[in-house]
């Protein structure tokens, strides 16, 4: 009947308000991602296959297990991790690297020296591997000579089911097609949904786990970092802790990139200068 709207579909498990409240407070205090109620429908789909598969009746029984089981507690959130991104994602940041920085990183490659990257919130691969395909270009020899010097890149993710699917870089043909032509030529191995990153560019890439709110395990500096898109999950003190931490970690005169729709807070703001969309500077130490 027109102007009725449809029954909402019962849930296979009992999920009330308060249950939401709990996971919402444990998520949060885990990895800094706000669930507002609002998301309540997403949280329970999102671990109803996690209660079916732990053998119980109800989200609250789930809930009292993740309070005492650290690993279970890993595996809900890493269901409750949202993990969209794609190749060349906006790309205009790739584009400032490649004509502000990479030409200087290059050279001191070429002299011995070192060069770090840092992609904080790397998800299933995408960035990384655009970022180092954009650098490199498509001369494969070329490159190859700058991966023989001190060349690294970090990639990491609070998922840890994600680092593994970055650390194979094997992609579907629909996932590849955001790569340019030329660069998909040069990096790509394998046709339709079964292709793979080339070796050589998958080894200058260390994937690792990590939660950017616990420890940090690096010690040195970075030349730039991209930590996109996950800040806009965060509250403005989160926000402003982890962009001072971000920071800390940055060479002066290296470059921070961050999400379309994020920007920097507090007085972090004092030590950059915006030198483009979402692109910032460090200027002071």
């Amino acid at each position: 009947m027109s102007g009725v709207a449809a029954p909402a579909r019962p849930r296979e498990f009992a999920y009330c308000a308060a249950d939401h409240r709990a996971v919402a407070a444990l998520v949060y205090d885990s990895v800094g991602i706000l669930l507002p109620d609002t998301k309540a429908q997403l949280v329970y789909g999102r671990l109803a296959p996690r209660v079916r598969a732990c053998g119980l009746d109800s989200v609250g029984a789930y809930v009292a297990l993740i309070g005492r089981d650290e690993a279970e507690r890993a595996r809900a959130i890493d269901a409750l991790t949202t993990n969209h991104t794609s190749f060349f994602r906006e790309s205009h940041h790739f584009d400032d690297f490649v004509e502000r920085l990479w030409p200087a990183l290059a050279a001191r490659l070429a002299r011995g020296g070192r060069v770090r990257l840092w992609s904080a919130a790397c998800s299933s691969g995408e960035e990384p591997y655009s970022w180092l395909m954009a650098a490199l270009g498509s001369d494969r020899s070329a490159a190859k000579a700058l991966l023989k010097g001190d060349l690294r890149l970090l990639a990491t993710d609070v998922s840890s089911s994600v680092i593994e699917t970055a650390r194979a870089g094997r992609y579907t043909a629909q996932t590849l097609r955001t790569v340019p032509a030329a660069l998909r030529a040069a990096w790509v191995r394998g046709q339709g949904d079964d292709a793979a990153i080339d070796p050589m560019l998958r080894d200058a890439i260390a994937f690792r786990p990590l939660n950017l709110l616990g420890e940090w395990p690096m010690k040195g500096r970075f030349d730039a970092i991209c930590c996109r898109n996950v800040m806009i999950y965060f509250d403005e003190p989160t926000k402003a802790r982890l962009q001072t931490r971000l920071a800390d970690r940055l060479e002066t005169g290296g470059m921070l990139y961050i999400g379309h729709s994020e920007r920097l807070v507090g007085a972090v703001q004092q030590r950059f200068r915006c030198v483009g969309r979402t692109a910032y500077l460090k200027v002071a130490a």
